[in-house]
């Protein structure tokens, strides 16, 4: 449940703009019932569902996701919200919580004045690194930086609240602060740990 862990390749550099150490067997459920096995990852950096295919990796359409009812990886459940593909973390009868999984890729420095670099952000130059091919492969090279990070989305009903810090969590919470406070004192939650922060909603969702 937890992705965005280290995981690391055989030359010890971390893969992490994959949420998968490697590509693995699931199931695509459509909506009118059928059922496709494919070899998947998603790739946070471009935060896409990706797929093997004679040897090439390949997203998923739009006009595919439209059809698409839930995938299934593991033990873990993927499904279309707000246009995105998202894990569902926890779902009961009063809420859904989501997590978004996103990345920023830092390329390396461009020559800069005085000896100097300059870093441009993952967003301005996806395009040239997707035709490159870069953005699907597992390991990117070892001059770029990835910084993973995760968007808890709480759905109930139709108010959608996003969360991207443990202060926005005991903000919603606030008034049940003591038992948010009592319980982060106890258990500790990562905020990067997605089973500890599903394990906190569902406490402050179930306690008074």
């Amino acid at each position: 449940m937890a992705a965005f862990l280290p995981i690391v390749s055989m030359q010890g550099k971390e893969i992490s703009h994959y949420i998968f150490p490697e590509f693995v067997s699931g199931t695509i459920l459509m909506k009118d019932g059928t059922k496709n096995q494919a070899f998947l990852n998603f790739n946070a950096a471009t935060e896409e569902m990706v797929f093997k295919q004679n040897d090439q990796v390949l997203a998923l359409a739009d006009v595919t996701l439209n059809q698409i009812d839930t995938i299934f990886i593991e033990d873990r459940k993927f499904v279309v919200h707000e246009k995105k593909i998202m894990e569902v973390l926890r779902q009961s009868s009063s809420y859904t919580l989501f997590a978004q999984y996103k990345c920023r890729v830092i390329p390396p420095g461009k020559p800069a004045g005085y000896g100097g670099t300059s870093q441009t952000s993952a967003s301005d130059s996806y395009s040239g690194w997707s035709q490159g091919g870069k953005m699907y492969e597992l390991q990117l090279p070892d001059d770029f930086k990835v910084v993973p990070y995760t968007v808890y989305k709480l759905q109930k009903g139709s108010e959608i609240k996003n969360f991207t810090s443990m202060g926005q969590f005991g903000k919603y919470y606030k008034k049940k602060n003591n038992l948010f406070q009592d319980y982060v004192q106890q258990h500790k939650p990562d905020f990067n740990n997605q089973l500890a922060m599903a394990q906190l909603v569902a406490y402050m969702e179930t306690n008074e």
